[in-house]
């Protein structure tokens, strides 16, 4: 499969809540350059917002403002196989392949789940440039919504550990996606032990919680969110983050940072959200920039 002559596996719109509002839909202009290459170690190049552009054009696009890198992830199988061919087209991704916590309960109710994370286990197997397995974890926002009840739960449940796992096991980066559900997060991972790598993607806590992701080994990725006006809780967080455990990332097509918040996000807006980390920070950019490349790699398994 080569992802030049694929599209793209689903649309953001199949993907969100919808608040019947008409979203902005064009793409933000590109931001001054960074003075130091970083990493955006969080994207879903595979799904589509409104225009879709190539991989080929993402990547090319985030080379010229200095994010020369990207990790794709894949969060469902379609999106895993989608991963895992793009990083071995493109010298620029690596891959993390696994099912999202919103994909447990639907395959656990098919009677599919079992099946699903054993095609994760081969597709992590497939290419050495498959370095993480996620994004994986727990999600209660999301549960709350479904009417999944207990089962949904304890589907979300099992597949977070099956993963944990994995990583341990294939030797992987774990990529843990954490919506309203910290506790559960960090007793899941206490009660089965953490891998020797592990990220808490988008990070959404505070600065106490962040310490106790720290205390157990996490390196903390920040998105766009960082630069939301409402987000003083996770500045605090970034504050408390040793300069050595700090990551950013997209999550593209979502979470696009302030001033253009709500639009199309993708790896080449990755300067407005470090910017706006140096200045909570009160760090030198350059500097700032020069860390987070190097924490990608230790977090990630190696340069690429």
């Amino acid at each position: 499969m080569s992802t030049a002559d694929h599209g793209p596996t689903r649309s953001r719109a199949a993907t969100e809540e919808t608040s019947g509002a008409r979203r902005d839909r064009e793409r933000p202009p590109a931001p001054e350059p960074l003075p130091h290459p970083v990493v955006d170690n969080h994207c879903h190049l595979d799904i589509a917002d409104g225009d879709w552009i190539s991989t080929e054009q993402a990547i090319a696009a985030a080379a010229a403002v200095g994010v020369p890198r990207i990790v794709q992830i894949g969060c469902d199988l379609p999106g895993a196989r989608w991963a895992v061919a793009a990083a071995a087209e493109h010298d620029a991704l690596v891959a993390g392949v696994a099912l999202h916590p919103n994909e447990a309960p639907r395959l656990a109710v098919a009677g599919e789940l079992d099946a699903a994370i054993e095609e994760i286990e081969r597709l992590a197997t497939a290419h050495d440039k498959v370095r993480a397995i996620g994004e994986t974890g727990l999600d209660r926002f999301r549960h709350a919504q479904s009417g999944s009840g207990e089962a949904g739960w304890a589907a979300q449940e099992e597949s977070f550990r099956r993963h944990v796992d994995l990583a341990k096991r294939l030797d992987k980066t774990l990529v843990i996606h954490d919506r309203e559900a910290h506790d559960d997060v960090l007793r899941v991972l206490d009660e089965e032990g953490a891998p020797e790598r592990w990220v808490m993607h988008c990070f959404s806590g505070d600065d106490a919680f962040a310490r106790r992701c720290l205390d157990r080994g996490a390196h903390l990725s920040f998105a766009g969110t960082v630069t939301f006006k409402n987000a003083a809780p996770l500045r605090n967080a970034l504050a408390v983050t040793p300069r050595d455990r700090v990551l950013v990332e997209t999550d593209a097509p979502y979470l696009t940072p302030t001033p253009h918040r709500g639009r199309p996000n993708a790896s080449y807006l990755v300067p407005l959200t470090v910017r706006t980390m140096a200045d909570v920070l009160g760090a030198d950019l350059e500097e700032l920039c020069r860390a987070i490349d190097a924490n990608t790699e230790t977090a990630f398994g190696g340069p690429w």
